[in-house]
């Protein structure tokens, strides 16, 4: 029996709660830019009885303040007042479609002590507040910057969060299935009831409950993000069938396939232009130290397995997964390209028909949402990884910052990215409860 099961009941909401106010656990030894590049440090782990929680509390935006823009850009509010930001999409005429949406009901998430303590944490950072489960349409008519027009797109959703257009079908992904509405340009809402396409790992227990959805190239197939049921496993292996991967979906008949598998909380994809491969943002595991385990961006292969739950960074086995799995772990992909521990880097958005600075036109917009299981904190901000030749080069840039305040509480937190068609950069802000729009200085 482990240790911390013969601590009275009392005891241990005792130790969460003053968790939860104070922070435990141990602290980063490395530098934050020791977790990025294609190459980071990976110390050995150090799992503590306490998990490190480091939360920073929810506050959002006194009047006037908005965050802080890298050299030789500036920012401003694209759409205020909207109720959970989380993804975005631009429709081909430039309207800007944004999901409001927070996790859907799920019980078996937040049994036990552990359960209790996240749900204490995720109140704190301001992610639990009910889902509004709509998508609503912003419009900017005069070509200012801001969206003067808002309208409900489409409403009563499950918890929505990736969306695509193909052709005239607006594809919405749901946390337990992708839906099929039909689509007439120009539109400001759909009232027609939609089509299931295919049913998507949800349930009582659904832990990572985001799904993103993406279309190939040529328009013929679909893929869709499903993260994990648990942080490295704890809840069962069983509990995993179909989740920590990429779904291939044929569009016409919804017959599907896992893609690649062993990416933990996939979030964000894009096509890139060079290589024509398919690219993902990932949220690694915590509980074994502040500087373990780096999110990663990474090109995706076709039947890759990327290491969830066995190992992590390749081959590095974690040694809490039981029983082990060597033969899965000899199989284990490498990614491209850390992003920092703990950052959460959610969003994901290429380069194309961007107009800020030069250094920003080949590469990838990375929306880093913040740490809870990481002091110091680490993320809170929007970063771009430069590529070359269809390869991530050289450290990242800030884009956007200034989301934490002097006395570490979260102003916002980014999710969401996308071009829209002007070039501007809009970032979805889930704690500001704004749409932000960054674009060059002159």
């Amino acid at each position: 029996m482990r240790q911390y099961l013969i601590y009275p009941l009392a005891t241990l909401f005792s130790i969460a709660a003053v968790t939860l106010l104070v922070g435990c656990g141990d602290s980063a030894k490395l530098p934050d830019t020791a977790g990025f590049g294609p190459t980071p440090q990976l110390p050995a782990p150090n799992k503590t009885m306490i998990p490190t929680v480091h939360i920073a509390p929810a506050k959002g935006w006194e009047n006037g303040k908005t965050p802080v823009a890298g050299e030789g850009m500036r920012v401003a509010a694209f759409a205020d007042k909207l109720d959970h930001p989380r993804w975005l999409y631009v429709l081909p005429n430039g309207d800007v479609l944004v999901a409001e949406t927070n996790a859907p009901p799920k019980p078996e998430d937040s049994k036990g002590i552990r359960g209790w303590i996240m749900k204490k944490v995720m109140s704190r950072a301001g992610a639990v507040t009910p889902s509004a489960n709509r998508i609503t349409l912003l419009r900017d008519t005069d070509g200012d910057g801001v969206a003067d027009q808002r309208s409900v797109f489409l409403k009563d959703l499950h918890s929505p969060f990736g969306m695509v257009l193909v052709d005239n079908d607006f594809y919405v992904a749901n946390t337990d299935a992708v839906v099929r509405y039909r689509y007439t340009p120009g539109q400001t809402s759909i009232t027609e009831p939609g089509q299931k396409v295919v049913d998507l790992p949800a349930g009582p227990l659904n832990h990572h409950w985001t799904k993103n959805i993406i279309a190939s190239p040529d328009g013929s197939k679909l893929y869709v993000t499903v993260g994990s049921n648990s942080n490295a496993g704890e809840n069962g292996l069983d509990k995993e069938a179909g989740r920590a991967a990429i779904w291939e979906i044929d569009r016409q008949t919804g017959q599907h396939r896992v893609f690649a598998s062993g990416l933990r909380n996939p979030n964000g994809m894009a096509w890139e232009p060079t290589t024509h491969m398919l690219w993902t943002s990932v949220n690694e595991r915590d509980e074994i130290g502040s500087d373990l385990v780096p999110d990663y961006i990474t090109s995706v292969r076709d039947g890759g397995f990327y290491g969830w739950p066995f190992s992590y960074y390749g081959q590095h086995v974690d040694e809490r997964v039981k029983p082990p799995a060597p033969d899965m772990v000899a199989k284990a992909i490498v990614p491209d390209y850390a992003v920092g521990s703990h950052t959460a880097s959610l969003g994901m958005t290429g380069a194309s028909g961007n107009s800020l600075p030069a250094r920003f036109h080949d590469g990838m917009f990375v929306s880093q949402h913040g740490s809870w299981n990481r002091k110091p904190r680490a993320g809170y901000k929007v970063i771009f990884v430069p590529f070359d030749q269809g390869k991530p080069k050289g450290a990242p840039f800030d884009v956007l910052g200034g989301f934490l305040d002097d006395e570490g509480n979260a102003q916002g937190r980014p999710v969401g990215v996308a071009v829209d068609k002007r070039g501007g950069l809009l970032v979805a802000d889930d704690v500001g409860n704004m749409v932000w729009r960054v674009t060059g200085a002159n």
